[in-house]
């Protein structure tokens, strides 16, 4: 597994909102700027987190972003998938995932990377916002 910039900014954003709930509705440029993300590509990450019901907005000069679920509903697997897809190192051992590779043929090495992927998932879905923030 490998995060791309469309993960970690989502994070970043995801952990700024949970650090000023308080707040209310914040825009996306003050996110942006606190948390050094592009606007426009900020934008398109805050659509896909509010289309997965992460995230609710606002219209307006008080509009913005803020978090539709609680920082501790929220864990660092769900949000990577999300953009990144399966959390294992390869298809063939991803349970949300699966599709066959070469690799299978050894099963020794299969198991490896299975062992791998229960590692990274159990940490990434027992690790949530309010974890980290």
């Amino acid at each position: 597994m490998k995060l791309t910039t469309r993960s970690e900014y989502a994070l970043l954003a995801i952990v700024y909102l949970a650090r000023h709930e308080s707040e209310g509705y914040i825009s996306i440029d003050t996110i942006a700027t606190a948390q050094s993300i592009p606007p426009k590509f900020l934008e398109q990450l805050m659509l896909a987190l509010k289309r997965a019901h992460f995230l609710r907005s606002a219209k307006g000069q008080k509009g913005g972003y803020q978090l539709a679920k609680r920082p501790n509903q929220i864990s660092l697997a769900e949000v990577i998938r999300l953009f990144d897809g399966a959390l294992a190192p390869t298809e063939s051992v991803s349970e949300n995932f699966y599709e066959s590779t070469p690799i299978e043929k050894e099963k020794k090495l299969t198991r490896v990377f299975r062992d791998i992927r229960d590692y990274v998932s159990n940490k990434l879905e027992k690790t949530t916002i309010a974890d980290i923030q």
